[in-house]
């Protein structure tokens, strides 16, 4: 149930009266959407320990050291986090899953048909370290990233067939998440350390959804335009942190707690700060910086631990928490939170890796540590009902 100054709150986040002032985050047309539930109630946890509303269902997909396809030497990797869903030719789809193991981490795929029936997996990436979350490109590559002080960004394949490469020019630091703006040609990265920093990347040649190429750019980083809400932006001089950290490099640099998930959608660039529980939005047009969600500012918080985020596609945020009560929480275009799915008996575990297929009709993620909370028995799901 969500009280009604939580509700009030969220709303007038989300029409322009956050704590940095932001302009209008939503359409009016997205704000006039009528067809959202009220007041989710999650039922009984079905078979695999998932609680969901009336009329959803889950399956398991995949579970950390077995055989996803019967006869196919391939094992699921343990502790899996970031994915996201990349369409195919034959109206199917693939969801890509990092592994934050270190240093046998990497990235996974699964392929589903037309039906939504597992027929492949395979690994994208190997023998990497700790490869949190990352980010899916229009040109249908997966940007996995490296959560070391040394980290770097693998653009992986999804079908298989190349090779992952790494891409230095999106800097080495402690990476988190990545987006894509496709409208102004940016690509944005969080850092998760307690002053990490928000990034900017723009590629030193043009891209389209087609192609990109991202071996060369130039890195900026955030800083807080003088006495505004308006974020501006750096260049930082080393990227590659050869003497000095990136986020140390510019003194003006604005500091984030923890940044987490990151998505982009209709000129919004939308991530998560763990360290104090906030969701934020960046208008990339009018460079204005708000806070969607701050969980201090509720006695009971429906919302904690913010982590991997996506946003459907008619603009409902979900955000997987890592702690709290292991929900998947909605902030839906008018501004009401309510949980979309929670995990029983998976304490010491977290939810990660939500990301849509691409007709927005099921949502995967993964329980990292599963009901043992070892890294090595992860669980993969499905949820359908959407």
């Amino acid at each position: 149930m969500i009280d009604k100054t939580k509700r009030r709150f969220l709303k007038q986040g989300l029409c322009g009266l956050s704590v940095y002032g932001v302009g209008a985050i939503w359409s009016n047309a997205l704000l006039a959407d009528d067809n959202k539930p009220q007041n989710f109630v999650l039922a009984s946890a079905d078979k695999n320990g998932v609680r969901l509303p009336t009329g959803y269902s889950s399956r398991i997909v995949a579970r950390s050291g077995q055989a996803v396809i019967t006869g196919k030497d391939f094992l699921w990797h343990a502790a899996p986090d970031g994915g996201a869903c990349f369409a195919t030719d034959k109206g199917g789809w693939i969801y890509v899953s990092n592994s934050e193991m270190s240093p046998t981490g990497g990235a996974g795929a699964l392929v589903f048909d037309a039906n939504g029936d597992v027929t492949d997996a395979y690994s994208i990436l190997e023998n990497t370290n700790n490869n949190c979350a990352g980010g899916a490109t229009p040109w249908g590559s997966w940007l996995s990233c490296e959560e070391i002080d040394s980290g770097q960004v693998w653009e992986c394949y999804p079908d298989g067939k190349k090779p992952a490469v790494m891409r230095p020019a999106l800097g080495v630091f402690n990476h988190e998440a990545v987006t894509v703006d496709t409208i102004n040609h940016h690509l944005y990265l969080t850092e998760d350390k307690k002053d990490g920093c928000l990034y900017r990347f723009t590629a030193d040649s043009f891209f389209s959804e087609d192609h990109a190429d991202l071996s060369s750019g130039l890195l900026e980083v955030a800083t807080r335009q003088k006495d505004s809400d308006k974020l501006a932006w750096a260049d930082v001089p080393d990227p590659q942190a050869s003497r000095q950290a990136t986020r140390y490099q510019v003194p003006s640099a604005m500091t984030f707690n923890g940044g987490e998930g990151i998505a982009y959608y209709d000129g919004k660039i939308i991530f998560t700060t763990k360290g104090d529980n906030r969701v934020w939005s960046y208008n990339t047009q009018s460079q204005q910086l708000g806070i969607l969600y701050d969980a201090s500012d509720f006695l009971t918080p429906l919302l904690t631990g913010v982590d991997n985020v996506t946003v459907s596609k008619n603009g409902d945020i979900y955000v997987a928490e890592d702690g709290g009560d292991l929900q998947i929480v909605v902030i839906d275009s008018r501004g009401e939170l309510y949980p979309i799915a929670q995990l029983e008996g998976h304490d010491r575990s977290e939810i990660t890796g939500i990301a849509f297929s691409p007709d927005g009709k099921r949502l995967y993620f993964s329980s990292q540590r599963g009901i043992s909370g070892q890294s090595e028995n992860g669980i993969t799901y499905e949820i359908q009902g959407f």
